[in-house]
């Protein structure tokens, strides 16, 4: 579609009291979020055209997509041009890794390592994995990354006997497991909306307070004993968890 048209109706139509560049802001977001502003392909015209054809200022434009890049909905590529950040979709129907989630969308999977080491569990941890008292856990907490944008925090606690030196897990997590037969086949996870933290929103480039989807996987092995435990905080405005469901034969 025509984005300049769009924009100067969408502006037009806006009837908040709220400055300029939120107002631009606004209409660019819900253009984003319909579908109908511009192809994930497609670059946005630059900051003086869109001034120009506006009627605005080169200021005004800066800051309306400065706010849209801070919630993740648009990406600055240098050469390049400002284009929609790509959102994410992955199956509840498989259990398969964020590399491999990462691989099958021809995305660069990356991870910023914030925490591996050997230690004691928590309550809840050793419930949940059955551990006796004695029995110490390997812990991988990350930042997960598709094409160098930040995606999710994973914090996952595996039983030591199953990674006894956690520096070796270097990329996937399943990749490693798999190599000595570890590897879960069976999960179940809840999932729901909570708000982000400080911390998770300075490593997710996200404001603080912004919604994200906090997800909770318990993984078993073939065998049914437990494997890992991981609490995970997915970018609400990155990330979709799309399930298929059949109508029950009575």
């Amino acid at each position: 579609m025509q984005i300049e048209p769009y924009l100067q109706q969408a502006l037009a139509d806006e009837t908040s009291n709220n400055a300029l560049y939120e107002r631009l802001a606004s209409a660019l977001r819900k253009g984003i979020h319909q579908g109908d502003l511009l192809d994930e392909s497609e670059a946005l015209p630059s900051e003086r055209d869109l001034a120009t054809l506006l009627d605005i200022s080169r200021v005004t434009v800066r800051k309306a997509i400065q706010v849209l890049v801070s919630e993740g909905l648009l990406i600055q590529k240098r050469g390049a041009g400002t284009f929609i950040a790509k959102r994410v979709e992955q199956a509840l129907s498989h259990l398969t890794s964020f590399s491999e989630d990462m691989q099958q969308r021809h995305l660069n999977a990356g991870i910023v390592w914030l925490e591996r080491h050997i230690g004691m569990p928590s309550a809840e941890e050793s419930q949940v994995l059955k551990l006796e008292p004695h029995e110490r856990i390997a812990r991988l907490y990350r930042l997960r990354t598709a094409n160098d944008q930040p995606m999710a925090l994973e914090l996952a606690v595996l039983p030591e006997h199953l990674i006894t030196d956690p520096t070796q897990v270097s990329h996937s997590l399943y990749e490693f497991l798999e190599r000595s037969g570890n590897r879960p086949v069976r999960a179940i996870q809840r999932l729901r909306a909570v708000p982000c933290s400080t911390e998770q929103a300075v490593f997710l480039r996200i404001s603080p307070g912004s919604p994200v989807l906090y997800i909770e996987r318990y993984s078993f092995h073939a065998n049914g004993s437990p494997v890992e435990f991981t609490r995970s905080h997915y970018r609400g405005d990155s990330y979709d968890f799309v399930s298929e469901m059949t109508l029950q034969q009575r």
